[in-house]
C-alpha cells in the first residue's frame, strides 16, 4: 500500500469507497459484517423494533485483536436488545470480508427466497462489502447498504476525518487501492450506485 496521496486526491477517494445507500422504509434482511465494535447492533436492534429488519444475519469468527467471536457476539446482543432469537442467523467461523459472505451463503440463499432484498450494513468506507456480495451471490438484485462510523484508538473515523487520522486514513486507502485493483484483475465484480441503490 502507498500512502503518497495528495489533498485533491482525497474527495475522490472518499466518494469512490463511501458505500451508503440507505434503504427504503421497508421490510429487508439486515446483513452485518463482522466487527468487533457494537455500532452495528443498535443500528439494527432499533430497525428490528421499527418492524424492518425481520430478518438479521451477524457474520465473523474469531476478531483478531480482542479475540470475540463476532457473530456470537451479534447474537447475543441482539437477544438483549429484545430481538427475538428466531428473528437472528449468525455464522461464526469467517475471518475476512470475503468469507463473512461465503460460509453465509446458506443464510443469505433463505433472505431472497423469503423476498427479503438485503441491506448491508457496514463502516462507511468499507467498499470490498459491495464486491464481496456481489461477486458471490451474483442473483442478489439491487441491494441496500447502512453504515456506521468506526472509532480507532477513540477517535471516529468519519468521512470528513479519515485523512486526519492514522488508522482511518491506512484502512481507506487500502480499501481504495484493493477495490481498484481487484475490479481491474476481474477477481470482484464491478458494482455501481444507481437511483440509490446497489447493482
Amino acid at each position: 500500500m502507498t500512502d503518497d496521496i495528495d489533498n485533491e486526491q482525497i474527495p475522490a477517494i472518499t466518494a469512490f469507497v463511501d458505500t451508503a445507500a440507505p434503504p427504503p422504509d421497508e421490510p429487508t434482511a439486515h446483513f452485518i459484517f463482522g466487527t468487533n465494535q457494537v455500532q452495528p447492533v443498535e443500528v439494527v436492534a432499533e430497525r428490528y423494533h421499527s418492524g424492518l429488519a425481520p430478518l438479521i444475519i451477524g457474520t465473523g469468527g474469531v476478531n483478531r485483536h480482542n479475540g470475540i467471536v463476532e457473530g456470537r457476539m451479534f447474537h447475543r446482543l441482539l437477544v438483549e436488545r429484545h430481538v427475538p432469537d428466531e428473528a437472528i442467523r449468525y455464522e461464526d467461523q469467517s475471518v475476512n470480508t470475503w468469507q463473512n459472505v461465503e460460509f453465509s451463503l446458506p443464510l443469505l440463499r433463505e433472505a431472497l427466497e423469503r423476498g427479503l432484498a438485503i441491506t448491508a450494513v457496514c463502516k462507511w468506507y468499507h467498499r470490498r462489502t459491495i464486491h464481496a456480495l456481489k461477486t458471490l451471490v451474483p442473483d442478489i438484485g439491487a441491494f441496500h447498504v447502512i453504515t456506521w462510523d468506526p472509532v480507532y484508538a477513540g477517535r471516529p473515523v468519519t468521512r470528513t476525518d479519515w485523512p486526519l487520522i492514522p488508522d482511518g486514513r491506512r484502512r481507506v486507502i487500502r480499501e481504495w487501492e484493493e477495490v481498484s485493483r481487484r475490479v481491474a484483475d476481474g477477481s470482484f465484480k464491478d458494482a455501481n450506485l444507481v437511483d440509490g441503490a446497489w447493482h
